[in-house]
């Protein structure tokens, strides 16, 4: 693998992670954020991986305007690719949202999309975008919820970031709902791998859920948690939002069986991993001496 490859929106949590593995497999890797000029950085690049979201589903469900941003950068996007069909466009979209509350699971890429948040909206808009397009191939890569070392907190996003953080710190931990909301939860490493499979294969476009294929609910996550960090999680519960989905797990057999990737870390292990890194000093600490 080799070329050069444009990361849009790469300074962020999954693009941070990503510029690495593919230099390390012989990219030259580019990377570019919003106020970047797309014409110049695009010279001689073989691909661009589209990472850029300024949205969560919490940060723009009162606030649909907020998604108008992430709709006008990828049609820039798309507008200086229109002369250069020779790159390979993947585009990141969201597979723990963009399917709502699916009537079966795991759900394949075949299903309805029927998005519950303006954030999910905005994805389904860009894949409909993406449809429209017909300059180059393109790969649209279904992420599930992403976590891993190094994830920013945001409010309302990164549950599993959440919950560590919580866990060091002591603060309660807020759940709208029951708990029972079913997550497919997909290591950092794992969705870089996909990234890679991906580029690796521009003769293979289409549409791929990229998930861990396995489902946890939320308070399965807190006990683990609990177990992996040794401290106690208190949780405070609220209402359930509209917007939130109740259970999606994803169908990842054509990623397997076309990009031939699988994932390749459990949900434990990516916890122990994401604690040791992220919070070092509490992992030498004795839970009682907090």
């Amino acid at each position: 693998m080799s070329g050069r490859v444009l990361l849009l929106g790469g300074a962020g949590f999954i693009g941070s992670a990503l510029a690495p593995r593919l230099a390390a497999e012989g990219w030259e890797v580019i990377v570019a954020g919003r106020g970047a000029d797309l014409e110049s950085r695009l010279a001689g690049c073989a691909a661009v991986v589209h990472l850029a979201c300024s949205t969560t589903p919490g940060s723009s469900r009162l606030h649909p305007l907020m998604e108008r941003e992430n709709l006008e950068l990828s049609l820039h996007l798309l507008e200086a690719l229109r002369s250069r069909p020779e790159t390979q466009l993947v585009f990141l979209s969201s597979g723990g949202a963009i399917y709502g509350n699916p009537t079966q699971l795991p759900v394949a890429e075949d299903a309805p999309l029927s998005p519950l948040s303006w954030h999910a909206a905005g994805k389904a808009a860009m894949e409909a975008l993406l449809a429209a397009y017909r300059s180059g191939p393109v790969t649209v890569l279904r992420v599930a919820n992403a976590y891993g070392p190094s994830q920013p907190e945001k409010p309302g996003f990164g549950f599993i970031r959440t919950v560590l953080d919580c866990a060091r710190s002591g603060r309660p931990l807020e759940i709208w709902g029951d708990g029972k909301a079913v997550r497919d939860f997909i290591y950092i490493d794992d969705v870089t791998a996909a990234i890679g499979a991906a580029l690796s294969h521009p003769e293979r476009p289409g549409t791929y859920n990229i998930g861990s294929g396995r489902s946890h609910s939320l308070n399965e996550v807190v006990v683990l948690a609990q177990a992996v960090t040794g401290y106690p999680i208190e949780l405070i519960h609220h209402a359930p939002r509209q917007s939130d989905v109740r259970a999606v797990v994803l169908d990842i057999t054509r990623a397997r069986e076309v990009l031939e990737w699988a994932p390749a870390t459990l949900l434990t292990e990516g916890l122990r991993v994401s604690w040791q890194a992220s919070f070092p000093f509490e992992t030498c600490l004795n839970p009682s001496t907090r």
